[in-house]
């Protein structure tokens, strides 16, 4: 059965192109200062951020949710960087682990070393994980982009680091005492978002999470129930210009392009990302996030 969410088109490749030329052209003509700080300062310049997510009432102890997304290891994004990310987020010392997607750009290859940089998450904490547009499949391994055929070689990168990647799966854990169902779906541009293979037959009173790579998957995903979806995908929109906002995210809906959000009776929340695409970013600094369920 073909997933709902194929429904949803992708915004065209060419449009997104001719885009991001625009965007680079105008940062060319701001200045040498504007440019160099749109391209070497602020994909540098990780932002730990606390959000507060009340959902379901309870007694035990409060949730710490570390959220990574959108690492895109490449030559734009080196492991160095990512390993900082890491490191950030541990610091904060998270009870649960959450990453949702798009590990790599493109033909990115050197796994073993990923996997060694990835390794410290599950040493702490629970990880779990879906997958993204970027990490391989219908999406990546188009002519015009080239990239992973197949998602195999992220997948087995996240096996290795400890990882465990849930696509179209649920799983219940319990964390400080207190019982959480996690359900990951594949992703919309790939058209391997399955719901009801994610959610299942069998219910679940627990407060569920869902790990959603792009957010504008939730239309598929609205007849289920879950609390507070875990999101990336936008990058915060990379670039946020004055007066016009966020134009260059790659999603239709751009409510729900950062931060916290609600949403009918639930929650989304995406992240602006670690990495980037094209090495720059503006007023939109690279993100590691903690949520704490209260």
């Amino acid at each position: 059965m073909s997933a709902p969410a194929a429904q949803v088109a992708p915004v065209p490749t060419a449009l997104r192109r001719r885009r991001w030329l625009w965007v680079l052209g105008l940062l060319g003509l701001s200045g040498g200062a504007g440019a160099a700080y749109a391209r070497l300062r602020e994909p540098r310049w990780l932002e730990v951020t606390h959000q507060v997510v009340p959902i379901r009432p309870s007694e035990t102890k409060p949730i710490r949710i570390l959220h990574l997304s959108d690492l895109h290891a490449s030559a734009c994004v080196p492991l160095g960087f990512i390993s900082e990310a890491v490191r950030l987020g541990l610091a904060e010392k998270p009870d649960l682990i959450c990453l949702t997607g798009d590990f790599i750009t493109k033909h990115f290859a050197d796994f073993d070393a990923y996997a060694a940089v990835l390794k410290p998450l599950a040493a702490t904490a629970p990880v779990f994980a879906c997958l993204g547009n970027h990490d391989g499949g219908k999406w990546a391994g188009r002519p015009s982009y080239r990239g992973h055929a197949d998602h195999s070689a992220v997948r087995n990168c996240l096996a290795a680091s400890g990882v465990k990647v849930l696509l179209n799966q649920a799983v219940e854990v319990v964390v400080r005492d207190r019982r959480v169902r996690l359900v990951g779906v594949g992703d919309l541009w790939a058209e391997e978002l399955q719901a009801a293979e994610a959610f299942g037959a069998k219910s679940s009173e627990a407060p569920t999470l869902l790990l959603m790579h792009n957010p504008d998957g939730k239309d598929a995903v609205a007849g289920f129930r879950w609390d507070l979806a875990l999101c990336g995908h936008t990058h915060g929109g990379q670039l946020r210009l004055p007066w016009l906002g966020t134009p260059f995210a790659p999603v239709r809906d751009h409510r729900y392009v950062a931060g916290l959000n609600r949403w009918r009776d639930r929650w989304i929340f995406t992240t602006r990302g670690v990495g980037n695409l094209h090495g720059v970013r503006f007023n939109c600094r690279p993100e590691v996030s903690l949520l704490t369920l209260n």
